[in-house]
């Protein structure tokens, strides 16, 4: 009885694509290549085809150089600390010396632990290559448990294995401190900031262990616990397990990071009120994890090639009232995907030759989505959704390199809406054995009538003005020829 029941369907698809066809037909939409109607109007079908990627080229992330200068040593010749004129051969005891408001200068090796416990002292050297310091490969390194401490051009290593102790390179504790121009390397997580207001941490490069396999047994590169209103920016993370981990944080400002080969470039729990700009995520498992949080701004940050595990460029999950804008979604497994989300803005991304360009799932409807461009993504729009939505309630919707489009009035909007998932798409997801029909002529023109005119109303997402033209002017930099 099953069978026949998907045959009545699959013959109730057949007759509805037969009246699609006369309807398209008779309102004049072309159902081939360009051409211009009665008018003399254009009528351009798959808007993009002619700035199609084209054979013979590949992704690129440009002006991304991921990497790590690995010929740089850290200093092994014997520590010497100045505070003042005043010479110390350890490092403890240059702190045990010097009062808030002091500079400590730091060359060669120190052996670490070491917690700094006077505020408003500054740790610094000309560079991570001239002071080091180093573990004894147990527990945390450096802690700066005091108020206002700077940590400045200082290479901290060898932190203890332990991710369940959370052994860290550097620990801080102390508010308003911060760490610039340093470097953090063989550590499990790199730095931890444990409930501390205000700290800055700025133009540092975190390493973590490469052999610590697999990546779920490594710490995190940044860790933000309870962190509040801290500023993290210009740093470089890779072989750790999540770049930047907010935990409970608020307030925080990360901007211009570089994270690649880990698990999650950025990962959001349980965190409000925070801004993450111009950041750049390469060949992770997810680009951005967006989890379990609030009013967060995901603005102008590139995510290319990240295709692992889970494969998202920007994951959303159980995400509300947030705006995710300006973002570069490059060559992923799925560039967006949106699960159990609400009341969120998705507009003037860029969403290029991913495998699936935004998927949805678990009730995620009310998305304003607008000034997007989906451009040759193997499938635009994946739908788990029994309704159907329509994304932008404004004038002006996205741009679709699938798309027919007509603009006769040529305002940039097409007079023709645009469904990029709906009937078939619905239909295959409970019917699985239906995907022997995807490719049919009765499924081609059951799609083309959902996309084009508005008689076959079926669940997924509808576009009411896809744009003829994409508004991103310079998304063929991400194509190298060979």
């Amino acid at each position: 009885m099953r069978g026949l029941g998907v045959v009545r369907q699959y013959r109730e698809y057949a007759v509805v694509a037969l009246a699609c066809l006369v309807v398209l037909a008779s309102a004049g939409v072309a159902l081939g290549a360009t051409g211009r109607d009665a008018n003399g109007v254009t009528r351009v079908a798959t808007a993009g085809d002619a700035d199609a990627g084209g054979d013979g080229r590949r992704l690129v992330a440009p002006g991304v150089e991921t990497g790590i200068d690995t010929d740089l040593e850290a200093p092994t010749d014997d520590g010497v600390a100045r505070v003042g004129g005043d010479r110390f051969e350890t490092l403890r005891a240059a702190l045990d010396a010097a009062d808030p408001g002091d500079t400590v200068r730091l060359h060669g090796r120190f052996d670490g632990p070491v917690t700094v416990e006077t505020p408003n002292v500054t740790l610094t050297s000309a560079s991570p290559t001239r002071a080091a310091v180093v573990g004894d490969g147990e527990g945390t390194v450096l802690t700066l448990a005091a108020a206002d401490v700077t940590v400045h051009g200082v290479w901290v290593r060898n932190a203890g294995w332990e991710a369940s102790e959370n052994d860290a390179a550097v620990w801080i504790t102390g508010h308003g401190s911060s760490v610039e121009d340093s470097r953090v390397s063989n550590t499990t997580f790199g730095i931890w900031v444990d409930g501390a207001t205000d700290v800055r941490l700025v133009n540092n490069t975190v390493v973590g262990r490469e052999s610590v396999t697999p990546l779920t047994k490594r710490g995190n590169g940044i860790q933000l616990w309870r962190a509040t209103d801290a500023y993290v920016a210009g740093n470089r993370i890779t072989d750790v397990r999540d770049g930047v981990y907010y935990s409970w944080a608020s307030g925080v400002v990360a901007e211009d990071n570089e994270m690649w080969d880990i698990r999650y470039g950025v990962h959001y729990m349980y965190s409000d009120d925070c801004v993450l700009r111009n950041n750049t995520a390469v060949d992770n498992d997810v680009g951005y994890a967006l989890m379990l949080s609030e009013r967060l701004a995901i603005l102008n940050n590139t995510a290319v090639d990240n295709d692992g595990e889970s494969g998202h460029g920007v994951m959303v999950k159980s995400i509300d009232h947030s705006v995710i804008r300006g973002n570069d979604l490059v060559g992923n497994e799925k560039g967006l995907f949106v699960y159990n989300s609400l009341n969120n803005t998705l507009s003037d991304n860029l969403v290029l030759e991913n495998t699936v360009g935004v998927h949805l799932s678990a009730g995620s409807v009310r998305e304003r989505v607008s000034e997007n461009s989906f451009i040759h993504n193997d499938e635009p729009v994946v739908a788990d959704i029994s309704q159907q939505v329509a994304w932008n309630g404004t004038a002006r919707g996205n741009y679709w390199s699938g798309a027919t489009v007509a603009d006769t009035d040529d305002d940039g909007v097409s007079e023709t809406r645009y469904q990029p998932t709906g009937l078939v798409e619905q239909l295959v997801s409970t019917t699985p054995s239906a995907r022997l029909f995807v490719d049919s002529p009765a499924f081609a023109l059951v799609r083309r009538a959902e996309r084009t005119v508005p008689i076959v109303e079926g669940p997924g997402v509808v576009d009411q003005h896809p744009l003829a033209r994409p508004p991103h002017d310079e998304w063929r930099r991400y194509y190298a020829h060979d």
